[in-house]
């Protein structure tokens, strides 16, 4: 059997303050579909033949619940639960049939070094057919996460489910479990945290044209249209109803395993020059810097607990 290893991204989980409200936003403006809805959890679909790639759960606190991804087969799933066990993981969950899942398979939950709950899973069901729209997200492309000690939460993903690095900066790591030139990215912070999730759309006109719904609806881009550094891959940035950051991405760097040396910080920056924008356009606006720390996501939370605490003493 090949080294055990996740393959790719599935998807991501988010607790949100207004499953309706939220659902709106996703279905309704940034361009994903309700596949299933139980008992106060909905999952939505992308244009690919991923079963699921968003799952919202209505909760008190809006926070991350879980990052998804995939293994191989059964045999991965077990593998890894075996090293996450052999590393010293704080388990969730043992490997079992996920009847209770939209989608169903086969995994297993952890957390990482820094409390974030990771999942890996095999043999969900998958769509037939994609379908293809291209103002609309294709799949979930990554999900950076605000990190205190991006060494060993990088050891994590690297010794334990797999992972390669593509490149370092300064302020972030890069690493990858497939051909894209990351899954997961590390921004050096004060604190654990989300970051930012970013979907992936067809092109460079689909993302424009994405970016104009969201104007339309409401919805300002608060970063963008520019170019990243690593990964070099074109990028609106958004802040959804609940205060997390949502990213249209697209044109991101395929790697080629046996040539890619990682890039170091030294490197990014004389290649970047300090502006994160390869073009040097893009400035994030400070409510999205706000928000990428977590500061709008505590604010809701901190408003909805003040809302219940006055219904309760009605």
């Amino acid at each position: 059997m090949a080294e055990p290893r996740v393959t790719h991204l599935r998807g991501v989980e988010l607790d949100v303050l207004d499953l309706d409200k939220t659902a709106e936003f996703y279905k309704g403006v940034w361009g994903l579909e309700e596949v299933a809805r139980d008992n106060g959890t909905m999952y939505l679909r992308a244009g690919g033949v991923e079963h699921h790639i968003l799952t919202i759960h209505e909760r008190p606190r809006a926070a991350l619940h879980s990052i998804d991804f995939a293994a191989r087969d059964h045999a991965a799933v077990d593998a890894l639960y075996a090293r996450a066990i052999a590393d010293g993981i704080e388990i969730q969950s043992k490997p079992a049939d996920l009847a209770k899942v939209a989608g169903g398979g086969y995994g297993f939950s952890v957390k990482t070094p820094e409390g974030q709950t990771i999942s890996i899973s095999s043999d969900l069901l998958r769509h037939e057919e994609a379908y293809s729209d291209r103002s609309k997200p294709e799949k979930l492309s990554h999900v950076v996460l605000n990190v205190e000690d991006i060494e060993k939460q990088g050891k994590f993903f690297i010794d334990v489910l797999g992972f390669r690095l593509s490149d370092s900066t300064a302020v972030m790591d890069f690493v990858r479990c497939s051909s894209d030139h990351h899954s997961i990215a590390m921004a050096r912070g004060h604190g654990a945290g989300l970051n930012h999730m970013a979907y992936e759309v067809p092109n460079f006109d689909g993302l424009m044209r994405g970016a104009g719904r969201l104007k339309k609806n409401g919805y300002n881009v608060e970063w963008g249209v520019g170019r990243h550094g690593p990964g070099n891959n074109i990028f609106s940035y958004f802040i959804e109803p609940n205060g997390f950051v949502t990213e249209y991405t697209t044109e991101v760097e395929r790697i080629d395993e046996a040539a890619h040396v990682p890039g170091t910080p030294d490197y990014w920056a004389k290649v970047m020059n300090g502006n994160p924008d390869r073009w040097g356009m893009a400035v994030p606006s400070k409510l999205l810097r706000e928000a990428m720390g977590g500061k709008i996501v505590d604010e809701n939370n901190l408003r909805c607990e003040e809302i219940m605490a006055r219904k309760l003493a009605s």
